[in-house]
């Protein structure tokens, strides 16, 4: 009988305005009983809310004192009384939509309310038929504000901010999940969903939506309670009904849910509720205590004062205090009367006319008829939406999407005997420790003011001021699903017990090391994955994760691109790369290994240096130095001796010119580093092992067309033929370090394979377990390393990074590294490269130019030496002989020119002292008398 009646007045409610919408317009809309008044000496306006609740009761004080401050000031709407007609919805939608019929029977210009967004969304379509604004205060579903309702204007700031804003404080914190608990109306429903919006961008999520009627009882929010009480995340979202949201506070602290660990937020609708109080009860606030709450921000002015002061010394009696939508109500009637004001300073008139499409047929009593429409309805609604000046509750402003500019939220810390402002959260600045109205006046911009998110430090539950971690391990007996690779090679990464389903190895032991620093149990189950016969292929054990069939991968998984796009992982903790490995062989010296340092041209190159340098100086020395002169044979004997003597830094000659010294420091230096590179690589070649093949790095090995070994279920496979273009008919897979033993010892002729391609530390067990028979060559080519795989937006990723660094930091994991890894380390591998000239260009080319530039220095000196000592009187008789005796004068000037580099630098200098004093005794007997 109950649902009979629920299910009439449900469809009862729904069929009012439906009749109204679908009556059929008439080809020529006519109008009938019209009354205009082009200054009425009197408007209506109605206000449609429940009367009796946490909101109305603020509410009401404040339109009463609007409507009397507008009447009482001359320049708005003069001459004109603004009379308010007041309908209670008594917290029922099908009541609440009656009322508003009714109220549109007195012919108001607009309607201030409703509070419920279930109302709202009703009449908004009755209002859209009569032209008639509605001015809701307290209606907050972010739907409200699509197209469908173009008379709907929210006077209010719209959840869809809000609900922005908690997604802002909870990426603050790096929460990752959180639990919804709301009304399961259009206000709570819609309002979740665009929460739900809000943390996909922060890549955090709703991971449970727990709902309950607008009438549920204890019992069935207990039970609510008790089953989100099971659940991983402990970060809980109430949005909820202002007059029955502490009941859900009250049951929690009943379960033990407001105890060190959980995170409550609570929106709007708990602030609006403590603000209603002079000073909470004890009891309430014990209710609370931790509890983060949005409140909406009205700015600090003398106007809200002065507002307060009047209400408070009106309702002083009752002991009421007034929340937020007190100043949004207030606002909401002069919005109304400014609009009115300038409609009708614009030429606008009051009538109102009825439509034929409104009449009552089988006679109905619902009176349609009396129902008429605002003809200046569109007009009035288009100024209204134009109208911007400074309220109580802020800027009376509206943007392209009918919402107020400048939405703004107070984030509340409750503690103690109240509450305390931690911080606030605006569109334009998200969250900040100042108040929103003083940054919108600097010139920064948004981006910046969005990339410095601070709030003070939070109080939580339990009296707590650590930060909770925001899950837990679900309460109901499942521990985590661990899956590990059943290897059947290098098992001392991980490898299964002798008595399954235990496990070991490395991997194992890091990731038990990681959990026992983490500040809380973990319960795990390691789950085998494999059929022991094969390694299995690690991208779909990934896949395995994301799929949810396991919970998380602890192995040797190695961190590569693919699978981070479907899977999180932990800090490394094994460096890892690719690596070419190739078998090397012992290989016997040569008789003439001491000449294998070089490369023919390198030799050629050093020896006439060698000779060049030392003729360079015997030039520059020979009219110095006397050890560079004597017979022909002598000086020939010192040019040979002096250059390669100079090999070994044991030359006996002095160099005494200072062009000479220059170019022989120069030429030692070229020889130190010359014989550094000739010792190092005679021994290496000497000493170390060789290559059996002529693969030295990735790059040779792509140009080959050789076969290539990789390891079974690795993801080398895919890189090597997607990356890589080499191809697959070259790949083979191998399954055991025996068989990766025996394809590099048969090689490409025997059926092996000519190099094996794998991951680092694969690779050095291979090498330490076969006595360093074969030997990676090149770089790796590949940087990565070994995580631990948990499913996306995992918490437990992030703990576990945090542990393995510890781990690094405290040199544990160096420790078990080396429990299972530490073998004998294998000596660098040598390759048959000798040294080139490229190489050493540069210090020859350095040597040659300054020989190049000391000879010509020397050539210069010499020759000017020369035209000064043979500058004598006789020489102009030699230049006026015949042309046939010129040419054996020029061969006597070579000779005398070779002869005169030849001799002693000091000889000359000696006979030009002779040669100047002889000249002046000559001058001298001239001058004087015999």
């Amino acid at each position: 009988m109950v649902m009979g009646r629920t299910l009439f007045l449900l469809v009862f409610c729904l069929w009012i305005p439906l009749e109204v919408l679908g009556r059929k317009e008439p080809s020529s809309p006519t109008t009938v009983n019209s009354t205009v008044s082009s200054r009425p000496k009197v408007v209506k306006f109605g206000a449609l809310f429940t009367v009796n609740s946490v909101i109305g009761r603020s509410a009401l004080p404040a339109i009463l004192a609007a409507v009397r401050d507008v009447n009482s000031i001359r320049t708005i709407l003069p001459g004109i009384d603004l009379q308010v007609i007041l309908h209670n919805t008594n917290c029922s939608e099908f009541l609440g939509t009656m009322e508003a019929l009714q109220l549109m029977e007195n012919d108001v210009v607009a309607i201030v309310g409703p509070l419920s967004s279930g109302i709202a969304h009703v009449i908004s379509h009755v209002v859209n038929e009569l032209h008639v604004p509605l001015l809701s205060f307290g209606a907050t579903d972010p739907t409200l504000s699509s197209l469908q309702y173009p008379y709907f204007v929210r006077t209010t700031q719209n959840d869809h901010f809000q609900m922005f804003a908690v997604a802002d404080f909870i990426d603050y914190y790096r929460w990752k999940e959180v639990i919804a608990i709301y009304v399961d109306n259009d206000n709570g429903r819609n309002g979740i969903s665009v929460l739900g919006d809000a943390l996909s961008k922060k890549r955090a999520k709703i991971s449970y939506k727990a709902a309950f009627t607008p009438g549920a009882t204890e019992s069935d929010i207990s039970d609510l309670l008790n089953e989100v009480n099971l659940m991983e995340s402990r970060v809980y979202v109430l949005h909820v009904n202002p007059d029955s949201g502490l009941a859900v506070f009250s049951i929690a602290k009943r379960l033990r849910m407001m105890t060190s660990g959980y995170v409550w937020i609570a929106t709007h609708w708990l602030p609006s509720v403590l603000d209603s109080f002079d000073t909470p009860d004890s009891d309430t606030m014990d209710l609370l205590q931790g509890v983060v709450a949005f409140r909406h921000h009205i700015p600090d002015t003398d106007l809200k004062r002065s507002l307060l002061s009047r209400l408070k010394s009106q309702r002083d009696r009752e002991s009421v205090s007034f929340n937020s939508y007190a100043f949004y109500a207030y606002d909401s009637v002069w919005l109304a009367a400014r609009a009115l004001d300038a409609y009708l300073n614009e030429g606008g008139n009051i009538s109102f006319s009825s439509d034929p499409k409104l009449h009552d047929t089988n006679g109905s009593l619902l009176q349609l008829s009396s129902l008429r429409t605002f003809d200046g309805g569109p007009e009035f609604l288009r100024t209204i939406l134009g109208i911007n000046f400074t309220g109580v509750s802020g800027q009376i402003e509206f943007d392209m999407d009918k919402n107020l500019v400048h939405p703004a939220y107070d984030i509340l810390n409750i503690g103690g005997t109240g509450s305390r402002r931690i911080g606030y959260w605006s569109n334009h600045t998200g969250l900040s420790v100042i108040a929103p109205e003083s940054l919108y006046e600097k010139k920064s911009s948004n981006t910046s003011l969005m990339s410095n998110q601070q709030v003070y430090s939070v109080i939580w539950p339990g009296e707590t001021t650590t930060t909770p971690r925001g899950w837990v391990f679900p309460n109901n007996g499942r521990p985590l699903r661990i899956a590990v690779p059943n290897r059947v090679s290098y098992k001392d990464f991980v490898a299964k017990d002798k008595d399954p389903p235990g496990v070991h190895g490395y991997c194992i032991d890091v990731f038990e090391a990681a959990i026992n620093l983490l500040s809380y149990p973990v319960p795990r189950q390691y789950m085998l994955y494999g059929n022991g016969k094969r390694n299995p292929d690690y991208n779909e054990l990934v896949e395995q994760v994301a799929q949810n069939n396991f919970d998380a991968v602890v192995g040797d998984v190695a961190i590569v691109t693919n699978r981070t796009r479907i899977v999180d992982f932990t800090q490394p903790f094994m460096p890892s790369g690719l690596v070419v490995v190739v078998p090397v062989v012992e290989q016997k010296s040569s008789p003439w290994s001491f000449l294998e340092p070089f490369t023919t041209q390198m030799w050629c190159v050093t020896g006439a240096f060698f000779l060049f340098v030392g003729t360079v100086v015997w030039i520059l020395e020979h009219r110095l130095n006397p050890e560079f002169r004597g017979s022909p044979r002598k000086q020939l004997i010192t040019v040979f001796w002096f250059s390669f003597s100079t090999m070994f830094f044991s030359h006996r000659e002095n160099t005494v010119s200072g062009l000479g010294r220059l170019v022989l420091i120069i030429w030692l230096f070229v020889v130190l580093i010359i014989n550094s590179s000739y010792t190092a690589s005679l021994t290496s070649i000497l000493t170390v092992q060789q290559l059996s093949s002529q693969i030295d790095g990735i790059d040779s090995l792509i140009s080959s067309t050789q076969p290539i070994g990789i390891q079974d279920g690795s993801f080398a496979r895919k890189y090597l033929i997607d990356e890589l273009n080499i191809a697959e008919s070259r790949i083979v897979t191998l399954k055991t370090m025996e068989e990766y033993v025996d394809a590099l010892q048969r090689g490409p002729k025997g059926g092996g394979v000519m190099a094996i391609v794998d991951e680092l530390p694969y690779i050095e067990v291979l090498m330490s377990s076969t006595n360093c028979k074969f030997r990676n060559v090149g770089q790796e080519f590949t940087k990565s390393g070994w995580g631990f795989a948990f499913q996306r937006d995992s918490p437990l990723a992030i703990d576990l990074s945090t542990a393995i660094l510890q781990l690094s930091e405290n040199g544990d994991l160096q420790k078990i590294h080396d429990k299972w890894l530490s073998k004998e380390e294998c000596t660098t591998v040598a390759n048959s490269n000798k040294l080139a000239l490229t190489s050493f260009w540069g210090l020859f080319l350095i040597c040659g130019i300054a020989c190049a530039i000391a000879l010509i220095v020397f050539f210069i000196r010499v020759y000017c030496q020369y035209n000064k000592f043979s500058a004598e009187p006789g020489k102009i008789d030699e230049e006026i002989q015949p042309v046939k005796s010129r040419r054996p004068s020029r061969t006597s000037s070579l000779k005398n020119l070779i002869e005169f580099v030849d001799k002693r630098e000091s000889e000359i200098k000696g006979k030009n002292k002779k040669r100047r004093h002889s000249q002046n005794f000559d001058e001298h007997s001239v001058t004087s008398p015999s």
